[in-house]
Protein backbone atom coordinates (compact mmCIF):
# COMPACT_ATOMS: atom_id res chain seq x y z
CA UNK A 1 0.00 0.00 0.00
CA UNK A 2 1.15 3.54 -0.68
CA UNK A 3 1.09 6.23 2.00
CA UNK A 4 -1.33 9.09 1.18
CA UNK A 5 0.41 12.41 0.64
CA UNK A 6 -1.41 14.24 3.41
CA UNK A 7 -0.78 11.54 6.08
CA UNK A 8 -3.70 12.66 8.26
CA UNK A 9 -4.59 10.72 11.40
CA UNK A 10 -7.68 10.71 13.60
CA UNK A 11 -5.66 12.66 16.19
CA UNK A 12 -5.01 15.37 13.57
CA UNK A 13 -8.81 15.76 13.37
CA UNK A 14 -8.92 16.36 17.14
CA UNK A 15 -9.83 12.90 18.46
CA UNK A 16 -7.20 11.20 20.62
CA UNK A 17 -8.00 7.49 20.92
CA UNK A 18 -4.99 6.94 23.19
CA UNK A 19 -6.32 9.54 25.62
CA UNK A 20 -9.68 7.78 25.67
CA UNK A 21 -8.01 4.45 26.43
CA UNK A 22 -5.94 6.09 29.15
CA UNK A 23 -9.10 7.45 30.74
CA UNK A 24 -10.71 4.01 30.84
CA UNK A 25 -7.68 2.65 32.69
CA UNK A 26 -7.67 5.59 35.10
CA UNK A 27 -11.31 5.18 36.09
CA UNK A 28 -11.36 1.39 36.50
CA UNK A 29 -10.50 1.59 40.24
CA UNK A 30 -13.33 4.10 40.77
CA UNK A 31 -15.81 1.84 38.99
CA UNK A 32 -14.60 -1.19 40.94
CA UNK A 33 -15.30 0.70 44.18
CA UNK A 34 -19.00 0.82 43.24
CA UNK A 35 -19.41 -2.95 42.75
CA UNK A 36 -22.45 -4.48 44.44
CA UNK A 37 -24.44 -7.72 44.35
CA UNK A 38 -25.51 -8.38 40.76
CA UNK A 39 -22.49 -6.74 39.12
CA UNK A 40 -21.13 -9.03 36.41
CA UNK A 41 -18.70 -7.12 34.21
CA UNK A 42 -16.06 -4.43 34.28
CA UNK A 43 -15.53 -1.46 32.00
CA UNK A 44 -14.48 -1.72 28.37
CA UNK A 45 -17.00 -4.11 26.82
CA UNK A 46 -19.59 -3.29 24.18
CA UNK A 47 -22.28 -3.62 26.83
CA UNK A 48 -22.55 -4.04 30.59
CA UNK A 49 -24.13 -7.04 32.30
CA UNK A 50 -26.12 -7.13 35.51
CA UNK A 51 -27.67 -10.16 37.24
CA UNK A 52 -31.06 -9.37 38.81
CA UNK A 53 -31.23 -12.76 40.49
CA UNK A 54 -27.79 -12.17 41.92
CA UNK A 55 -29.08 -8.91 43.36
CA UNK A 56 -31.74 -10.86 45.26
CA UNK A 57 -34.85 -10.22 43.14
CA UNK A 58 -37.49 -12.88 42.56
CA UNK A 59 -40.16 -11.17 40.44
CA UNK A 60 -38.66 -7.76 39.62
CA UNK A 61 -40.07 -4.75 37.85
CA UNK A 62 -37.40 -2.53 36.33
CA UNK A 63 -37.45 1.26 36.60
CA UNK A 64 -35.24 3.55 34.49
CA UNK A 65 -34.36 7.23 34.79
CA UNK A 66 -32.15 9.63 32.88
CA UNK A 67 -31.08 13.19 33.58
CA UNK A 68 -28.25 15.70 33.39
CA UNK A 69 -26.86 18.48 35.55
CA UNK A 70 -28.04 21.44 33.50
CA UNK A 71 -26.28 24.78 33.50
CA UNK A 72 -24.76 24.15 36.92
CA UNK A 73 -22.02 22.71 34.70
CA UNK A 74 -21.22 26.25 33.57
CA UNK A 75 -20.19 27.21 37.10
CA UNK A 76 -18.12 24.03 37.47
CA UNK A 77 -16.35 24.71 34.17
CA UNK A 78 -15.76 28.41 34.87
CA UNK A 79 -14.38 27.76 38.37
CA UNK A 80 -12.50 24.55 37.52
CA UNK A 81 -14.25 22.86 40.44
CA UNK A 82 -15.47 19.68 38.76
CA UNK A 83 -14.94 17.18 41.58
CA UNK A 84 -18.53 16.98 42.83
CA UNK A 85 -20.54 17.60 39.67
CA UNK A 86 -20.69 13.82 39.14
CA UNK A 87 -22.52 13.46 42.45
CA UNK A 88 -25.16 15.83 41.08
CA UNK A 89 -25.48 13.69 37.96
CA UNK A 90 -26.09 10.50 39.93
CA UNK A 91 -28.43 12.19 42.41
CA UNK A 92 -30.70 13.61 39.73
CA UNK A 93 -31.31 10.09 38.43
CA UNK A 94 -31.37 7.88 41.53
CA UNK A 95 -33.45 10.29 43.64
CA UNK A 96 -36.11 9.97 40.94
CA UNK A 97 -35.89 6.16 40.90
CA UNK A 98 -36.50 5.86 44.62
CA UNK A 99 -39.73 7.85 44.24
CA UNK A 100 -41.14 4.85 42.37
CA UNK A 101 -40.12 2.58 45.25
CA UNK A 102 -37.14 1.21 43.33
CA UNK A 103 -33.67 0.38 44.57
CA UNK A 104 -31.04 1.82 42.20
CA UNK A 105 -28.96 -1.04 40.81
CA UNK A 106 -26.61 0.35 38.19
CA UNK A 107 -25.60 3.56 36.48
CA UNK A 108 -24.10 4.55 33.13
CA UNK A 109 -22.69 7.96 32.26
CA UNK A 110 -22.23 9.92 29.03
CA UNK A 111 -19.39 12.45 29.03
CA UNK A 112 -18.96 14.62 25.92
CA UNK A 113 -16.28 17.23 25.27
CA UNK A 114 -14.48 18.95 22.44
CA UNK A 115 -10.98 17.93 23.62
CA UNK A 116 -10.48 15.21 26.20
CA UNK A 117 -8.49 16.26 29.26
CA UNK A 118 -7.74 12.95 31.00
CA UNK A 119 -7.01 14.56 34.39
CA UNK A 120 -10.22 16.61 34.42
CA UNK A 121 -12.33 13.72 33.12
CA UNK A 122 -10.93 11.44 35.83
CA UNK A 123 -11.97 13.96 38.51
CA UNK A 124 -15.47 14.16 37.04
CA UNK A 125 -15.93 10.40 36.84
CA UNK A 126 -14.51 9.90 40.33
CA UNK A 127 -17.38 12.15 41.46
CA UNK A 128 -19.85 9.96 39.57
CA UNK A 129 -18.41 6.91 41.33
CA UNK A 130 -18.76 8.62 44.71
CA UNK A 131 -22.42 9.31 43.97
CA UNK A 132 -22.90 5.66 43.08
CA UNK A 133 -21.22 4.49 46.29
CA UNK A 134 -23.42 6.77 48.38
CA UNK A 135 -26.58 5.48 46.67
CA UNK A 136 -25.62 1.80 46.55
CA UNK A 137 -25.59 1.41 42.76
CA UNK A 138 -22.82 0.13 40.52
CA UNK A 139 -21.12 2.20 37.82
CA UNK A 140 -21.02 -0.50 35.15
CA UNK A 141 -20.45 1.43 31.93
CA UNK A 142 -20.58 4.67 30.03
CA UNK A 143 -19.40 6.60 27.01
CA UNK A 144 -16.73 9.23 26.57
CA UNK A 145 -17.27 11.23 23.38
CA UNK A 146 -14.55 13.54 22.08
CA UNK A 147 -16.22 15.78 19.50
CA UNK A 148 -14.07 18.64 18.20
CA UNK A 149 -16.12 21.44 16.69
CA UNK A 150 -19.17 20.61 18.80
CA UNK A 151 -18.03 22.22 22.06
CA UNK A 152 -16.08 25.37 22.88
CA UNK A 153 -12.63 24.91 24.39
CA UNK A 154 -12.90 23.56 27.93
CA UNK A 155 -16.63 22.84 27.75
CA UNK A 156 -18.21 19.46 28.40
CA UNK A 157 -21.63 17.95 29.00
CA UNK A 158 -22.86 15.10 31.17
CA UNK A 159 -25.85 12.79 31.07
CA UNK A 160 -26.68 9.88 33.33
CA UNK A 161 -28.77 6.74 33.04
CA UNK A 162 -29.87 4.71 36.08
CA UNK A 163 -31.78 1.46 36.33
CA UNK A 164 -33.42 0.19 39.49
CA UNK A 165 -35.78 -2.59 40.49
CA UNK A 166 -38.55 -3.46 42.91
CA UNK A 167 -40.50 -6.61 43.57
CA UNK A 168 -43.77 -6.69 41.66
CA UNK A 169 -46.62 -5.14 43.62
CA UNK A 170 -44.49 -2.69 45.61
CA UNK A 171 -44.67 0.22 43.16
CA UNK A 172 -45.17 3.74 44.49
CA UNK A 173 -47.08 5.98 44.91
CA UNK A 174 -49.75 3.79 46.46
CA UNK A 175 -52.42 4.30 49.10
CA UNK A 176 -52.16 8.09 49.41
CA UNK A 177 -55.21 9.40 51.28
CA UNK A 178 -56.50 12.45 53.09
CA UNK A 179 -54.85 12.76 56.49
CA UNK A 180 -51.46 11.46 55.36
CA UNK A 181 -48.56 13.46 56.81
CA UNK A 182 -46.00 15.30 54.66
CA UNK A 183 -42.44 14.92 55.93
CA UNK A 184 -39.88 17.21 54.27
CA UNK A 185 -36.23 16.16 54.04
CA UNK A 186 -33.72 19.00 54.06
CA UNK A 187 -31.84 19.97 50.89
CA UNK A 188 -28.20 20.89 50.49
CA UNK A 189 -28.87 24.18 48.74
CA UNK A 190 -30.03 24.73 45.18
CA UNK A 191 -29.20 21.14 44.13
CA UNK A 192 -29.28 20.98 40.29
CA UNK A 193 -32.29 22.99 39.14
CA UNK A 194 -32.81 26.65 38.30
CA UNK A 195 -29.17 27.40 37.50
CA UNK A 196 -29.92 29.47 34.41
CA UNK A 197 -31.82 31.74 36.79
CA UNK A 198 -29.06 31.51 39.43
CA UNK A 199 -26.42 32.57 36.92
CA UNK A 200 -28.61 35.51 35.86
CA UNK A 201 -28.96 36.60 39.50
CA UNK A 202 -25.19 36.37 40.04
CA UNK A 203 -24.67 38.48 36.93
CA UNK A 204 -27.16 41.01 38.31
CA UNK A 205 -25.33 41.08 41.66
CA UNK A 206 -22.02 42.00 40.00
CA UNK A 207 -20.17 39.31 41.99
CA UNK A 208 -17.62 36.91 40.54
CA UNK A 209 -17.45 33.21 41.31
CA UNK A 210 -14.35 33.85 43.43
CA UNK A 211 -16.07 36.52 45.56
CA UNK A 212 -16.88 35.73 49.19
CA UNK A 213 -20.26 34.02 49.43
CA UNK A 214 -22.89 36.53 50.61
CA UNK A 215 -24.89 33.74 52.26
CA UNK A 216 -22.30 31.36 53.69
CA UNK A 217 -18.66 30.34 53.99
CA UNK A 218 -16.13 30.18 51.16
CA UNK A 219 -16.51 31.57 47.67
CA UNK A 220 -19.77 32.18 45.85
CA UNK A 221 -18.87 29.62 43.19
CA UNK A 222 -18.07 26.89 45.71
CA UNK A 223 -21.25 27.60 47.69
CA UNK A 224 -23.41 27.29 44.58
CA UNK A 225 -21.70 24.01 43.64
CA UNK A 226 -22.77 22.23 46.84
CA UNK A 227 -23.76 18.81 45.47
CA UNK A 228 -27.32 17.52 45.31
CA UNK A 229 -28.19 15.37 48.32
CA UNK A 230 -28.65 11.66 47.80
CA UNK A 231 -31.78 10.40 49.59
CA UNK A 232 -31.71 6.80 48.39
CA UNK A 233 -30.59 4.75 51.37
CA UNK A 234 -32.60 6.80 53.87
CA UNK A 235 -35.76 6.78 51.77
CA UNK A 236 -35.54 3.05 51.07
CA UNK A 237 -35.10 2.35 54.80
CA UNK A 238 -38.30 4.29 55.47
CA UNK A 239 -40.17 2.52 52.66
CA UNK A 240 -39.12 -0.90 53.95
CA UNK A 241 -40.24 0.02 57.47
CA UNK A 242 -43.80 0.44 56.14
CA UNK A 243 -46.19 3.35 56.02
CA UNK A 244 -44.63 5.42 53.22
CA UNK A 245 -47.27 5.99 50.54
CA UNK A 246 -45.31 8.28 48.21
CA UNK A 247 -42.04 10.15 47.71
CA UNK A 248 -41.61 13.36 45.71
CA UNK A 249 -38.18 14.56 44.58
CA UNK A 250 -38.24 18.38 44.57
CA UNK A 251 -36.55 19.31 41.30
CA UNK A 252 -37.56 21.63 38.43
CA UNK A 253 -40.87 23.24 39.30
CA UNK A 254 -39.97 23.43 42.97
CA UNK A 255 -42.38 22.80 45.82
CA UNK A 256 -45.36 23.91 43.79
CA UNK A 257 -45.08 21.53 40.85
CA UNK A 258 -43.54 18.31 42.21
CA UNK A 259 -45.69 17.06 45.15
CA UNK A 260 -48.88 16.93 43.01
CA UNK A 261 -47.14 14.38 40.76
CA UNK A 262 -47.59 11.71 43.47
CA UNK A 263 -51.02 12.77 44.82
CA UNK A 264 -54.25 11.29 43.40
CA UNK A 265 -56.82 13.49 41.72
CA UNK A 266 -59.11 15.19 44.23
CA UNK A 267 -56.40 15.52 46.88
CA UNK A 268 -53.92 18.30 47.62
CA UNK A 269 -50.81 18.92 49.72
CA UNK A 270 -51.44 21.46 52.47
CA UNK A 271 -48.01 22.92 53.33
CA UNK A 272 -47.29 25.34 56.17
CA UNK A 273 -44.46 27.57 54.96
CA UNK A 274 -43.72 28.71 58.50
CA UNK A 275 -42.74 25.17 59.54
CA UNK A 276 -39.12 25.59 58.43
CA UNK A 277 -36.57 28.36 57.90
CA UNK A 278 -35.72 29.36 54.33
CA UNK A 279 -31.98 28.65 53.87
CA UNK A 280 -29.80 31.77 53.32
CA UNK A 281 -28.95 30.92 49.68
CA UNK A 282 -32.62 31.13 48.67
CA UNK A 283 -33.20 34.31 50.64
CA UNK A 284 -30.20 35.91 48.90
CA UNK A 285 -31.44 34.80 45.47
CA UNK A 286 -34.96 36.07 46.18
CA UNK A 287 -33.83 39.43 47.54
CA UNK A 288 -31.24 40.03 44.82
CA UNK A 289 -33.70 39.17 42.05
CA UNK A 290 -36.77 40.73 43.68
CA UNK A 291 -38.61 37.38 43.47
CA UNK A 292 -42.13 36.99 44.75
CA UNK A 293 -42.80 34.09 47.10
CA UNK A 294 -44.94 32.19 44.54
CA UNK A 295 -42.13 32.50 41.96
CA UNK A 296 -39.57 31.28 44.49
CA UNK A 297 -41.72 28.27 45.38
CA UNK A 298 -42.15 27.12 41.78
CA UNK A 299 -38.48 27.65 40.89
CA UNK A 300 -36.45 26.16 43.76
CA UNK A 301 -36.64 23.45 46.42
CA UNK A 302 -36.49 26.21 49.08
CA UNK A 303 -34.67 23.91 51.51
CA UNK A 304 -36.80 20.76 51.05
CA UNK A 305 -35.21 18.25 48.67
CA UNK A 306 -37.61 15.32 49.11
CA UNK A 307 -41.10 14.91 50.57
CA UNK A 308 -42.33 11.64 52.07
CA UNK A 309 -46.10 11.16 52.17
CA UNK A 310 -46.73 8.82 55.11
CA UNK A 311 -49.64 7.25 56.96
CA UNK A 312 -50.65 9.37 59.95
CA UNK A 313 -50.25 6.47 62.41
CA UNK A 314 -46.69 5.84 61.14
CA UNK A 315 -45.51 9.45 60.96
CA UNK A 316 -43.73 9.51 64.34
CA UNK A 317 -41.89 6.25 63.71
CA UNK A 318 -40.84 7.19 60.18
CA UNK A 319 -39.73 10.64 61.26
CA UNK A 320 -37.57 9.06 63.99
CA UNK A 321 -36.12 6.55 61.52
CA UNK A 322 -35.21 9.29 59.04
CA UNK A 323 -33.58 11.37 61.77
CA UNK A 324 -31.56 8.32 62.82
CA UNK A 325 -30.45 8.03 59.18
CA UNK A 326 -29.07 11.57 59.39
CA UNK A 327 -31.94 13.49 57.80
CA UNK A 328 -33.22 16.90 58.82
CA UNK A 329 -36.98 16.26 58.90
CA UNK A 330 -39.76 18.87 58.91
CA UNK A 331 -43.48 18.20 59.29
CA UNK A 332 -44.76 20.28 56.42
CA UNK A 333 -48.48 19.54 56.63
CA UNK A 334 -50.98 16.95 55.47
CA UNK A 335 -52.86 15.61 52.47
CA UNK A 336 -56.29 17.22 52.23
CA UNK A 337 -59.19 17.29 49.75
CA UNK A 338 -58.46 19.76 46.98
CA UNK A 339 -56.01 20.21 44.13
CA UNK A 340 -52.29 20.94 43.80
CA UNK A 341 -50.45 22.57 46.71
CA UNK A 342 -52.27 24.74 49.24
CA UNK A 343 -49.90 27.03 51.14
CA UNK A 344 -50.32 28.71 54.50
CA UNK A 345 -47.82 30.81 56.40
CA UNK A 346 -44.86 32.64 54.88
CA UNK A 347 -41.30 31.83 53.83
CA UNK A 348 -40.20 35.35 52.96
Amino acid sequence: MTTPKNGLTYADAGVDIDAGNALVERIKPAAKRTARSGTMSGLGGFGALFDLKGAGYVDPVLVAATDGVGTKLRIAIDTGNVDTIGIDLVAMCVNDLVCQGAEPLFFLDYFATGKLDVEEATRIINGIAEGCVQSGCALIGGETAEMPGMYHKGDFDLAGFAVGAMERGTEMPAGVQAGDVLLGLGSNGVHSNGYSFVRKVVELSGLGWDAASPFGDGTLGAALLAPTRLYVKQALAAVRAGGVHALAHITGGGLTENPPRVIPEGLACAIDLSSWQLPPVFRWLAETAGMTEPELLKTFNCGIGMIAVVAADRADAIEALLRDEGETVTRLGTVVPGEGVIYSGKLL
